[in-house]
């Protein structure tokens, strides 16, 4: 295992295959026939792709010199997605490869009205609750558990809080599939909680928690707007964020994982809040002027100077040596 990490990250690692259907797929589907449902679309273009909520973050995280490691099982295909991790010194040796199964697949056909038919594989992802993320948790300042298979995110998230690291809690598309009791414990275990503003609405229906109840709970808690930008409560406070303009904005695909790493980056750095924040939403905006989830990439000087320009009232809070390295400082939210 190799030491010096500062995040590690158990969420999802996946390949996504996106589809592009030239038509309408309401033209091709007869309602009064749907009991023998048929139907084969002649695809305009495809597309793999890294992707996984896990896998972005780390890439991201990577971008911004934090050291990370990324947990989880994949299958017999993961070696070309393994080598652009490696190649950007993302520590996986926390990764275990199951031979007899394909990494996690996620297959999205739309069509050119915006519908969409969409299909998963977990494959090996499956199994990554068979991984004991204590060894990666012990040296890391902060463990992630994102979206994955629900086990492993119960257990990982119990295994790194008792390691002493602090837990940022963010079950997203598993809030439908974890239980009230499960999401309230990793809510009570919390350090950072983040996600959207409907995920906090689905939160609240399944624990009856509240945002404002959460943040009173939780030493910091994210809520993400989209396009109107985010908010930051921590003690009492509330800091809303807006977004960096992005130039041009291609889709919102793969942005929340990108301000997850800017987040955890402007937090190591012991930033305020407004810079914090300020330092996410710019991570976002790299990531939704591409088609992927990880087709983005910047240096540190281009990432300074793009920052100064879009808030230049911040420009003073953040220096080419914060961007190059990341030194733990004393984290604003505590």
């Amino acid at each position: 295992m190799r030491s010096g990490s500062q995040v590690v990250v158990s969420a999802s690692i996946a390949f996504d295959h996106v589809m592009t259907f030239n038509g309408s797929f309401k033209d091709h589907l007869l309602l009064d026939k749907q009991h023998v449902l048929s139907v084969s679309f002649l695809l305009d273009s495809l597309k793999q792709q890294r992707g996984g909520v896990g896998g972005n973050i780390a890439y991201s995280l990577a971008l911004l010199n934090v050291p990370s490691s990324l947990v989880g099982s994949v299958g017999q295909d993961f070696g070309p997605y393994q080598r652009v991790l490696e190649d950007l010194g993302v520590d996986l040796s926390g990764i275990v490869h199951i031979e007899d199964d394909f990494t996690s697949n996620a297959y999205m056909n739309a069509d050119l009205m915006d519908n969409q038919i969409a299909a998963f594989y977990p494959g090996a992802g499956g199994r990554s609750g068979e991984i004991d993320i204590t060894p990666y948790a012990t040296s890391a300042r902060y463990g992630l558990v994102g979206a994955a298979a629900p086990d492993a995110m119960v257990k990982h998230a119990e295994e790194i809080v008792a390691s002493g690291t602090g837990l940022v809690f963010d079950p997203a598309q598993q809030i439908v599939i974890l239980g009230g009791q499960q999401l309230s414990r990793g809510i009570e275990i919390a350090e950072i909680v983040v996600g959207n503003d409907y995920e906090y609405g689905m939160m609240e229906r399944k624990t009856g928690m509240t945002i404002d109840q959460i943040a009173a709970k939780v030493p910091l808690t994210v809520i993400t707007y989209g396009g109107e930008g985010s908010e930051l409560r921590a003690g009492g406070d509330s800091v809303r964020i807006p977004i960096a303009t992005a130039d041009p904005f291609v889709g919102p695909t793969g942005g929340g994982d990108a301000y997850r790493a800017g987040l955890l980056k402007g937090l190591l750095l012991g930033k305020d809040l407004p810079v914090i924040g300020r330092i996410a939403a710019l991570a976002a905006t790299y990531a939704v002027e591409h088609p992927g989830t990880q087709e983005h990439s910047f240096t540190a000087e281009q990432f300074l100077t793009r920052f100064g320009g879009a808030f230049p009232e911040f420009a003073h809070a953040l220096t080419i040596e914060d961007i190059k390295h990341t030194n733990v400082g004393a984290v604003a939210a505590e």
